[in-house]
């Protein structure tokens, strides 16, 4: 079975992006890039610690259409190992699974819906 080996982004909607991003800079410390708008966690592995991991932390305009289908404030990105296996092992489930799959520098990224209809992102670090 195909698993989920960690949290790669949590991503939120906020009504004025821009300042909860910064307030969340100002009163918690999130190390925001404004490159980009997101903050980048970055971890080791524990099994190879060699390897870096990262979490984003990212807020999204109120008005997106990154989490549609859903109606949710929220969608978290799950890392996984095979995201070919994992969508297919969620279609068989019968789960909602987006088609498209986008490969970029980042990885390799796809999206289903789970039985209460919250999208997620599910992403394939990059080999190195």
């Amino acid at each position: 079975m195909e698993k989920v080996t960690g949290i790669g982004g949590i991503f939120f909607k906020a009504a004025d992006a821009k300042s909860l991003r910064e307030w969340y800079r100002d009163h918690l410390g999130v190390p925001i890039d404004e490159s980009y708008g997101a903050a980048t966690f970055e971890w080791r592995e524990r099994d190879t610690p060699d390897n870096v991991g990262m979490t984003v932390w990212s807020t999204f305009p109120a008005t997106t259409t990154y989490f549609d289908p859903t109606r949710a404030p929220f969608m978290i990105n799950y890392r996984v190992d095979d995201l070919d296996a994992m969508l297919e092992q969620l279609r068989q489930a019968g789960a909602t699974v987006d088609e498209k799959v986008d490969d970029n520098d980042y990885g390799r990224f796809g999206w289903a819906t789970d039985p209460e209809g919250n999208r997620f992102e599910l992403w394939q670090a990059p080999k190195k």
